[in-house]
């Protein structure tokens, strides 16, 4: 079973005409896929493009789309902002956020506020690093704030907000100070904060060094006939309590740094170290540190992730930094296949995650290119659709049709319809 499905009874907005929204920078039910089969599959910077907006500074972090809206965290100098744009022209209807004036560590090709929002079509909720998690009504009024304290890292943030029932959680982190937290969502009021440990037994890329912490962003799942919130945490996959923040399980093997999210596929959990760092893959089920009795393999040795994968009948398809593409066998950890993509090596670079729209994979590189593979083993190229944007490290979002990118420069908007 693939990851929890967050607001299925939300997904068809009929007041607004919209097919779909795409509510989390993983789509409607957290995984990276889309149910339309509909989406253009070849364009470039003059055709099948609606439209194109500029945006004040560069920025990671993905759109998400609800009805007629659209929604993008960004900096501007020091304000921290949450825009809001109208989905037919790419209008900004409003932007709302704090100020931070104090100095933000970060990587250079991780500008502030990396992490993408979240809605329930009620509220956008956007995490801000050191000036905190915010919440929005879709008219741009603040509902509610929550300091969390400061975020430090050199490379800086990028886990997203994950919303299930009433509940909002967080992996705060990288850096000295690193938890899990989950808030009300009406409210901001602290419910629960699981306070992430040290590697149990520290090795692999970025030992040694006071990284702790991860950017994954964790992903809710139901396993053993339980709703669990697993997480890919320094040195280990964990699940835990969604109600109360109660470990459930542990399972050694991952290296202190991870990037991407953890992936479900039936009973077994899939996580993924970064930096070069190890993966591994788990049995779900049973308590306290299950690494002895229910882990069933580790890869040591992977090219460095960033980006999530997606499931296609059972099998596991991701990309890379280096622009290599796999798909994985979540059972044993085989790779069934391991390639650079067809592009030359400059153009096959990529943080970002793989969508899929039904035999279709979608992946956007730092190129701001997307490519298009078809969905099995092979992983035959359909298309390389070449905007000549600069650069872009964020994921591509779908909905109705239209596909949104968000490069440093512009939000574009793809589609073939009128």
């Amino acid at each position: 079973m693939s990851p929890l499905r967050l607001f299925l009874p939300l997904l068809l907005t009929a007041a607004t005409g919209f097919a779909a929204n795409w509510p989390t920078w993983r789509g409607p039910q957290g995984d990276g896929v889309t149910s339309e089969t509909n989406l253009p599959l070849k364009w470039s910077a003059t055709e099948n493009v609606k439209w194109k907006v500029e945006l004040p500074e560069g920025g990671n972090s993905t759109p998400i789309i609800w009805g007629d809206r659209i929604f993008l965290t960004q900096a501007d100098g020091q304000k921290r902002l949450l825009m809001c744009f109208d989905r037919k022209d790419g209008k900004v209807l409003w932007q709302q956020g704090p100020t931070w004036s104090e100095t933000e560590q970060t990587h250079k090709a991780n500008p502030p506020c990396a992490s993408s929002p979240i809605t329930d079509g009620e509220r956008v909720i956007a995490w801000f690093g050191s000036a905190g998690l915010y919440a929005y009504d879709f008219a741009g009024k603040e509902l509610w704030h929550v300091d969390l304290g400061k975020q430090d890292h050199i490379w800086g943030y990028g886990s997203s907000p994950v919303l299930s029932g009433d509940l909002c959680f967080l992996n705060f982190g990288p850096g000295p100070r690193s938890f899990v937290v989950a808030v009300n969502k009406n409210t901001g009021k602290e419910v629960w904060r699981f306070q992430v440990p040290p590697p149990d037994t520290p090795e692999g890329p970025g030992s040694g060094q006071n990284w702790t912490g991860t950017w994954s962003t964790p992903v809710i799942a139901k396993l053993d006939g339980r709703e669990e919130l697993i997480a890919d945490l320094p040195g280990a996959v964990y699940s835990l309590d969604p109600a109360t923040g109660k470990e459930i399980w542990h399972c050694n093997g991952l290296n202190p740094l991870a990037y991407a999210e953890p992936i479900v596929v039936g009973d077994v959990v899939v996580g993924f170290g970064g930096f070069n760092g190890f993966a591994l893959g788990v049995k779900a089920g049973g308590s306290g540190d299950i690494t002895s009795t229910n882990r069933l393999w580790q890869d040591r040795r992977t090219p460095q992730r960033v980006g999530s994968g997606v499931v296609v009948d059972g099998k596991i398809y991701l990309g890379s930094d280096p622009g290599f593409i796999q798909c994985i066998d979540p059972q044993t950890g085989k790779r069934l296949l391991d390639q650079r993509a067809p592009v030359p090596p400059q153009k096959a670079s990529s943080w970002s995650s793989f969508v899929r729209s039904g035999d279709r994979l979608y992946l956007l590189t730092k190129s701001s290119d997307t490519l298009v593979f078809r969905a099995d083993p092979k992983m035959e190229m359909l298309a390389d659709n070449v905007l000549g944007d600069g650069m872009t490290n964020a994921s591509i979002a779908v909905s109705d049709g239209e596909i949104f990118i968000r490069t440093h420069a512009h939000l574009w908007c793809i589609g073939t319809g009128k």
